[in-house]
This record gives C-alpha cells, structure tokens and sequence, in this order.
C-alpha cells in the first residue's frame, strides 16, 4: 500500500528564542553564585539595573520601530546581553556604568542594524567596549577575594547599594583598602617591572591554577556551559576552538621560556576565557554560521585573546577578539559555505 507522505518538514524544532535565552541565564546561575561568594552581593544589583535598563531600552526602541513589545520583550536576548555586560563589569561600578553600557548595547548594537538577529557584532561586547575604552579607571576597581590574605575588610550590602549609587566609598574605608587588580592585571604589571613568572605566583592572589577565587568562578562558568553543550543549545566547535586558541601559544611559549610566559591553565582559569567561550562567542547571530567557519571563528577569537593579554594594552582581549572576529564572519562563512549533499564540492 502507497502511503502518503506530507512534504517537509516532518518534525518541529522544540527550540524557540525564549527557551534558548532562558536555558543561558539557567547555565549563568553557578556563576554568579559563585561571583557573589567571592566578590560580594555587587553583581546582583548590577544585573538588576542593567536588566531594567535593558527592557526599558528595547521596549523604547521597539515603540519607535512600531514593533510588537510583547514578542520581543519576553524572548529574553535583552536580558542576557544586561546580564553579561554586569558580569565584565567590578561589582561596585558605579550605576551609571552598566546603566550606558546596557543602554548602548541595545540601541545602537542591537537596534541600531534592525533588532534581533540583524546585528553583526556582538551587542554586550560592544557596550562593554565602549565602557573599557571610555571609563578604564571604573573598570579596574575589583573587589579583593573573599579569601583569607586577601580581603581585609568586609562590606555589607549597604555599604555596596551606598558606592554603586554614590560612586563613593563609605567614609570609613578607601578604594586601596577594599579593591585588588585582577590575576591577569597583576601578571602583567608584575612581569613589565622585570619579575620572573616564579616571583609573580608568589603574589597571593594567585592560587593553585589561575586567580584565588577565580579559579572558581570560571570553573562554575566552565559547568555551565558544558550543561549547554549537553542541552544542545550550543555547538561544541567555539568553546573548543576559542579554548584551543588560547591554550596552544600559551603552552608554546611557556614551553620556550617558563619564566616569562604564564602556562595555559592559568590562561583559561585567570580570565574571562569560559565566560567568552561558552556564553559570549557562541552567540548565534554574529557568530559564523557552518562548522569549519566556527572552527575557524573561535580560534580566531583564542590566538587575538592571547596576542592581546601578552602584547596589547589591556589585560584581558576577549572583548575586542571576539569584535574583531564578528567582522570577519562574513568572509569566514562565504569560504566555508557546507557542501550541498549528493553534490560535488
């Protein structure tokens, strides 16, 4: 008996952009909690106002482009670029950091090319850009650890909600009491002043692999991200590539000479490496869009990370790697197009 058979397709996709939105902010949960355990109750309120300000923004700008608020509103791809930018940001920056930053993201990285899924370049990238560009000082104001030998003193959540609305410490303490450059900023001060990479880790915020406690957070990130490989909300070929890209001329060079170069581990655990590679790089939009090309993408986003943290001016480069990357997607995806199956390549 011939049964009929309705056209393609058979099966619908589950996914949608709410789900997938909501299961990334689930993967960011381990860490954040893990942020707060180290630096404080901070990046809660950051995320907070820079969630209000993300939906008041996009909710602006879809009145203006007479688009449905509602649709878009609840998809959550304006969250998640607030959440990422408060999570690049020191818990105590000022509000109106991560106020502009938000801001910027929405309406001129997302909004600015036609919304969603029309941006070329990563919108939490970019107004995290611009805010590293603009207001360097703010941005190097990191909490200490909450580890014994590093954190000397303890804020309480009015001190914390007093300097991010105030821009000013209590009277009692002082931004030298209270704040520690970052593993990768101290590495690099240390070794400009003619350290050796031995007489560098002896510092005490370094721990066993990368930062003291931020170790740890990127191992929360590094959790959440394998959940969404496992979830199949994202591709393997970023995370690994980007990863790789660091890793590879991180171990040659420590390889050649140990007392200058940091290894890879302290690579991949002392900076923003997970977040980029698992939450930030694999953004679906501005990303490449075959297999080979994401290769290609996330290797490219890992060596421009690692030329940056050794040889540029700013101690962490997955910000403007990833930027760089975005522009050149469109020539990684016209090289990279998938063979057409049954057809010759």
């Amino acid at each position: 008996m011939k049964l009929a058979t309705p056209p393609a397709p058979h099966e619908i996709a589950p996914n949608s952009v709410g789900r997938v939105m909501r299961l990334v902010i689930y993967a960011l949960v381990p860490a954040i909690v893990m942020h707060v355990v180290f630096l404080g109750p901070g990046l809660i309120v950051q995320i907070l106002l820079g969630v209000a300000t993300a939906l008041a923004t996009e909710a602006l700008a879809l009145q203006l482009r007479r688009q449905p608020l509602w649709r878009f509103l609840s998809d959550g791809t304006a969250i998640i670029t607030a959440m990422l930018i408060a999570l690049c940001l020191p818990p105590l920056a000022p509000w109106w950091l991560v106020v502009s930053g938000t801001a910027f993201a929405i309406l001129l990285a997302k909004h600015l090319f036609g919304g969603m899924g029309a941006n070329p370049f990563n919108p939490a990238m970019v107004g995290y850009a611009v805010l590293l560009v603009s207001f360097p000082a703010q941005l190097t104001q990191w909490l200490a650890p909450n580890i014994s030998g590093l954190q000397t003193v303890h804020l309480g959540f009015g001190d914390v909600l007093q300097t991010i609305f105030s821009g000013e410490l209590p009277a009692r303490l002082t931004w030298d009491a209270v704040t520690s450059p970052t593993p990768l900023a101290t590495l690099r001060t240390q070794l400009a002043l003619g350290q050796t990479m031995q007489e560098v880790r002896a510092n005490p915020v370094f721990g066993i692999l990368g930062g003291r406690g931020w170790e740890w957070i990127n191992f929360a990130t590094l959790v959440g991200g394998i959940w969404l490989l496992a979830m199949r909300i994202i591709r393997w070929q970023i995370p690994v590539a980007l990863l790789a890209g660091i890793a590879v001329p991180a171990g040659i060079l420590y390889a050649i000479d140990p007392g200058s170069y940091p290894g890879p581990i302290f690579h991949l655990t002392g900076g923003a490496a997970m977040l980029g590679a698992f939450f930030i790089a694999t953004d679906p939009v501005s990303a490449a869009t075959s297999d080979r090309g994401r290769l290609i993408y996330g290797a490219g986003i890992g060596v421009i990370t690692y030329v940056i943290r050794t040889w540029g001016g700013y101690p962490d480069g997955i910000a403007f790697a990833v930027l760089l990357m975005n522009a050149a997607v469109p020539l990684i995806d016209r090289f990279t197009v998938p063979r057409i199956y049954g057809h010759p390549p």
